[in-house]
């Protein structure tokens, strides 16, 4: 995924191609930023499942065969958890950390929506639930909370794989919480409702 034919990453994927013809770039012409990025990506997509994994590599690439082999039984939605048994979370700003952690257990425990971590964007789609939804986040990271909450929301199997989430050793995050925070509100707020009434 790149956004300009500059990129740096252009020239690595095109080098990498030659060992692995399936590879292929998509250019993103959706505008610049990660949700655009994401968005771009689900919509060119034509496999039966989609992964999004971050590109500075904090998610742990050794979790998405079992992500896979749960997305195979049957779930919409695999999630890479650092909240569950098992995950953790290294490093990153504790009030970032604690927010998310927060969010996600009570919307676990208290909304009953089928994952410990509901802010990650470490995550696993079918096709299915993409061709059922129409996606309406306008910023930031809220993309894999409000995929999460629809598929709960449908009553579509959920599954998580325990995943260890490094931040970043190299450049800067462009995570800005206050500016997302109400979009991530909105999303929780749908996947506490949805405990009482389940619905598209």
């Amino acid at each position: 995924m790149h956004d300009f034919d500059e990129d740096t990453t252009v020239p690595v994927v095109k080098r990498l191609q030659a060992e692995m013809p399936e590879l292929r770039l998509h250019r993103n012409t959706l505008g610049r930023g990660v949700l655009n990025a994401m968005k771009s990506g689900l919509r060119a997509a034509r496999a039966n499942y989609v992964l999004i994994t971050m590109g500075d590599g904090s998610d742990d690439a050794k979790d998405i065969d079992p992500m896979y082999e749960l997305a195979r039984a049957g779930a919409d939605v695999v999630a890479g958890s650092r909240y569950m048994k098992g995950g953790r979370q290294v490093g990153g700003p504790l009030l970032k950390r604690t927010m998310s952690r927060g969010a996600g257990l009570s919307l676990h425990w208290l909304a009953g929506v089928p994952v410990h971590d509901a802010t990650s964007n470490f995550r696993l789609y079918s096709k299915r639930l993409l061709n059922q939804v129409t996606i309406e986040s306008t910023g930031g990271f809220e993309l894999g909370i409000e995929l999460t909450v629809k598929a709960y929301r449908l009553g579509l199997p959920i599954a998580e794989v325990p995943t260890t989430w490094r931040d970043r050793t190299a450049g800067t995050s462009r995570f800005q919480l206050w500016q997302w925070l109400p979009r991530y509100l909105k999303w929780y707020r749908s996947g506490m409702a949805g405990r009482f009434r389940k619905k598209p």
